[in-house]
């Protein structure tokens, strides 16, 4: 059947700046991280994709090892593209990154011109692309200089095949040398994708900062903690949750943090809120944060994450009230 996109998809969804620059992203973008590979089902990813564009999630992020197996997920996005949505591709804003292990040998991860340059080739082959809208250097590389990952990030968009240069998981004083770095290349960082929860803060501590001293945009990615700020684990660890797989969640996380999370589904409660919707807000209340990154494994959950955008302020005591819960 021929997708057709939702007529009022634009009507609710809002859209932010990145930094100082005019490119504008969904304040919710969608990551394919996990539930779009190849050992997922296929038509579950089609149509969470379908229902996230109708929805006004006009960003879709991958990375190069997204999967499993690593590459699958943007070989299912291309077949994905190419089916539905190849009609609005100038209306979606694809990303992708280089910087996790992707082939053996010396070559094959971290910051080289060689590996950068080498895994945006791949990553435009597997998704059926002539060029991404943001390439991402994923990681700091501690062999390789700034100098060189920047200057193949510079080459990306000078060669047409990326229109903008990202960083992610950069500290704030390599972030601030890179985006310098970059500036002096002509090629600006347009924005940077950290791990930021209300579990994980270690971009106040400067981080967001450098962001907005240098017109940068901020699209934090796991921010949910990976399913602990959600109501999935009020009542322990159900069978077959991350948690139970112990891969990107631990069962102590879960046990550590429980009193935490009960606590703050209650504040989420008496605002009407479920708890991920006050974990959305809670990040979005930033205005250095341009959009924030979720995942997801079905329609609903798409839904619910949209139900965010209706309730996006918080009180002084709501806030005072989070604050003491988290310390």
């Amino acid at each position: 059947m021929t997708y057709l996109a939702d007529k009022s998809r634009y009507d609710t969804m809002p859209y932010n700046c990145c930094g100082k620059w005019g490119l504008k992203l969904p304040a919710i973008s969608l990551g394919l991280w996990h539930n779009f590979g190849g050992v997922d089902v296929f038509e579950n990813g089609r149509k969470m994709l379908h229902h996230a564009f109708d929805l006004g999630i006009t960003h879709i992020d991958l990375a190069n090892n997204y999967g499993p197996p690593p590459g699958s997920a943007e070989k299912n996005f291309g077949k994905i593209l190419k089916q539905d949505l190849g009609a609005y591709r100038d209306e979606l804003i694809i990303s992708t990154k280089a910087g996790y292990d992707m082939w053996p040998g010396p070559y094959g991860e971290w910051g080289s011109r060689k590996y950068v340059l080498a895994s945006l080739n791949q990553s435009l082959k597997r998704m059926g692309l002539e060029y991404v809208d943001i390439f991402y250097s994923h990681r700091p590389d501690p062999d390789t200089p700034l100098e060189e990952t920047m200057g193949a990030l510079d080459q990306a968009v000078r060669s047409g095949k990326a229109l903008y240069a990202g960083i992610s998981n950069y500290p704030a004083d390599m972030a601030r040398k890179a985006s310098r770095i970059l500036k002096e290349l002509g090629t600006p960082c347009l924005i940077h994708q950290p791990k930021y929860s209300m579990f994980e803060r270690w971009v106040e501590d400067g981080l967001l900062d450098v962001l907005e001293e240098e017109g940068i945009g901020c699209i934090p990615f796991s921010p949910l903690a990976q399913g602990l700020l959600t109501n999935k684990y009020l009542n322990g660890i159900p069978e077959g949750s991350r948690a139970t797989r112990e891969v990107f969640l631990k069962k102590e996380d879960v046990k550590s943090a429980h009193d935490k999370i009960v606590k703050l589904n209650k504040i989420a409660f008496d605002r009407g809120q479920s708890l991920a919707q006050m974990a959305l807000a809670w990040i979005l209340k930033d205005k250095r944060i341009t959009s924030v990154l979720i995942g997801a494994s079905s329609v609903a959950q798409l839904d619910d994450n949209m139900e965010t955008l209706k309730n996006l302020g918080f009180s002084e005591d709501e806030l005072k009230m989070i604050e003491v819960v988290l310390e």
